[in-house]
């Protein structure tokens, strides 16, 4: 049974409804979620460099939580967040590690080939690297 979720989240449709799916999957397992955001500085910078030049990063955490208690209620009883810089694959992978996740859910949005070779796609690296079962939602 499936007791910690990872779920990867940049507020996109697709990170909602990976959310959405590892909620349901704690309520049915009595387990939790851990989502986390990851700021790069190469997208475009502004956000991360503040959050890397002051102690904003509790202000965001709470600013995420506010958009996860939108989407489910009761968010908060289940939910455990973290906003944070680097390499969305990387974090993620370092984060089932630290965290003792034993499973991801991440969700995936379709890029042309140039884009994907460009920018690489965050849920191919961690289904090519994580060793615990990843769900991709679509």
């Amino acid at each position: 049974m499936v007791k910690y979720s990872l779920v990867g989240y940049d507020g996109s449709d697709s990170s909602r409804r990976a959310f959405q799916f590892a909620v349901d999957l704690a309520r049915c397992g009595g387990g939790r979620v851990r989502v986390v955001s990851v700021l790069q500085v190469t997208d475009g910078g502004s956000d991360a460099c503040a959050l890397m030049m002051s102690d904003s990063g509790a202000q965001r955490s709470g600013e995420l939580l506010d958009e996860l208690r939108a989407l489910v209620p009761d968010a908060e009883s289940l939910v455990d967040v973290e906003v944070t810089l680097g390499s969305p694959g990387d974090v993620l992978l370092s984060q089932v590690q630290q965290h003792g996740i034993d499973h991801v859910a991440i969700g995936h949005t379709p890029r042309g080939a140039l884009a994907r070779w460009l920018l690489g796609s965050v849920s191919s690296d961690v289904l090519a690297r994580a060793h615990v079962p990843v769900t991709v939602v679509r």
